[in-house]
């Protein structure tokens, strides 16, 4: 039962178990929000539901529904939300095809009642709209406090193509935060061993473009015989309402037809995340075929990014946001087989397409949830009275134990791994004596007490007679006595300082700090 003192944040927006792509965005997104709210505040869904047949067994935190083509659904519902109190805000997930009526405007019925600050993201913007898209469009845009889009282009198009003016900020398409791994494991319990995996996944319908890499693939399999296209996830519901497995269908007698059998398979399921991550992970080169230019938001994309994989994708909107050429290949549309020549050219050269796995994976630490959740509370924290302190997960000092050997901590590293020919810094050197004397006066680990004493051992090393603190060492221990920092001696004499003040610190270890201290003074 919902606690009374208890405030919430309305999501809309479509929500599983519907199989939607709204939806899985829709239930990600609020399950990391609700861990960056402050207690008593909490998210609860209102769930559209498709026209009035469709019953979902909703999990409890879906409070409301709505029928996508009952506008009088849309009229009750904002006239109940009004009622509550502790309704605060209505965030709405927006795609066109979710919401009933011509471009969805049944959704400007709710929206004319509603009385509660709203914040609105829209997954799809369509550039050169005809004169009703951009009349509902802006209507709905002039109702709400704020709009999310996910892409700078997203911006761009709304005031130039809508003429929008109220106020636009950017939060990309989430994903999850996972290790950046090889694709060795993965492949090896899926039974993929020694095949080269090339995949594309998501909801399957006719605009995917999937027949264009099955096309591409026979120049590319005579060089590479042991690859593998796998094409991941059922029919998009909708699709198969209508349609049924037509395009299913087709892509299979064109496998056939190429003589492809061995080289694509499909795996006809509904993923859940777990799965999606699992084959992400044994993929070589995620296939990215979508055939709308316009495509302003992909999450398939994204996620394939999240994993560290290298992308090949048509030139839609998202894609040329985000795939430069240290990440992937653009293809052409117009091109035939337009895949061949990419494939080639990166099967072709493992060095750079580990490369650009590589910053694939740094490139989207910003969009891992955590940081798009922290991003829409910051948001909402515009119209509610939220507390600026958000608890913080405690230190993980496992990057730092990675980057220190017995001598103290290396300079630089490649990702998560440590560059020892850079060398080693007294500047690192005291921020880590620092961090560490920190971390152990709150903690008290023992690993931690060894990291000081290493960090001071180094500190000592590069002590002359005179009592000058020299900056570099090189990898084979010899220091650099030919260039003195003032400034790397001086941070140096802060750490040794706030290493002897510390309450916690064994007094050996002071002692010997305030020994080199004495002598640099």
């Amino acid at each position: 039962m919902q606690k009374e003192e208890e405030s919430i944040i309305l999501f809309m927006g479509t929500y599983p178990p519907r199989e939607c792509g709204i939806a899985t965005f829709t239930r990600d997104l609020t399950e990391e929000v609700n861990k960056k709210l402050p207690k008593k505040l909490t998210t609860k869904i209102l769930a559209i539901n498709k026209n009035g047949t469709n019953i979902y067994n909703y999990p409890k935190e879906v409070r409301f529904q709505i029928s996508d083509n009952d506008i009088q659904d849309y009229i009750e519902s904002a006239h109940e939300i009004n009622s509550l109190e502790n309704i605060k805000l209505v965030c709405i997930q927006h795609e066109f095809g979710i919401f009933g009526g011509e471009y969805g405007d049944h959704l400007l019925a709710f929206l004319e009642i509603l009385n509660k600050p709203v914040v609105l993201t829209f997954h799809s913007i369509l550039p050169e709209p005809n004169e009703r898209l951009k009349k509902v469009t802006k209507a709905i845009s002039e109702k709400v406090n704020s709009i999310v889009v996910m892409t700078p282009k997203g911006i761009e198009i709304l005031k130039e193509s809508y003429e929008i003016t109220i106020p636009i900020v950017v939060i990309p398409h989430g994903i999850p935060s996972v290790d950046f791994e090889s694709q060795d494991r993965e492949k090896e319990d899926l039974g993929l061993k020694n095949k080269i995996i090339i995949s594309s996944f998501g909801l399957i319908s006719s605009g995917k473009g999937y027949e264009h890499v099955i096309e591409s693939l026979p120049e590319v399999i005579e060089k590479y015989p042991d690859l593998l296209y796998l094409i991941i996830g059922e029919t998009h519901p909708v699709v198969r309402k209508n349609e049924g497995e037509e395009y299913r269908n087709f892509l299979e007698s064109k496998v056939r037809e190429l003589d492809l059998e061995k080289n694509v398979k499909f795996y006809n399921k509904y993923l859940t995340l777990q799965e999606i991550i699992k084959y992400l992970k044994a993929t070589d080169i995620y296939m990215s075929s979508g055939q709308d230019p316009n495509q302003i938001t992909s999450g398939t994309l994204s996620y394939a990014l999240g994993c560290g994989r290298p992308i090949i994708s048509t030139p839609f909107t998202h894609a040329k946001d985000v795939l430069t050429e240290d990440k992937g290949i653009l293809v052409n549309y117009e091109e035939q087989n337009p895949f061949t020549q990419a494939l080639l050219e990166l099967l072709g050269n493992s060095q750079k397409r580990k490369q650009m796995e590589i910053n694939a994976y740094y490139f989207t630490r910003k969009m891992i949830w955590p940081n798009v959740a922290i991003s829409y509370k910051n948001l909402f924290g515009t119209f509610l009275e939220l507390p600026e302190a958000q608890k913080l997960p405690e230190p993980n000092l496992s990057h730092l134990v990675n980057l220190t050997d017995n001598f103290g901590i290396i300079q630089f590293a490649n990702q998560k791994t440590p560059d020892i020919k850079s060398g080693y810094t007294l500047d690192d050197n005291a921020r880590a004596l620092i961090a560490c004397c920190l971390h152990f006066e709150k903690f008290k680990e023992f690993r931690t007490l060894q990291l000081v004493k290493t960090y001071l051992d180094y500190i000592k090393y590069v002590q002359k007679e005179n009592g000058k603190l020299y900056n570099y060492v090189y990898e084979d221990k010899n220091v650099n006595y030919e260039n003195w920092s003032e400034d790397a001696h001086g941070r140096a004499l802060w750490s040794l300082s706030f290493l002897f003040k510390s309450k916690s610190i064994p007094r050996d270890l002071k002692k010997e700090a305030g020994e080199i201290l004495t002598k640099s003074i």
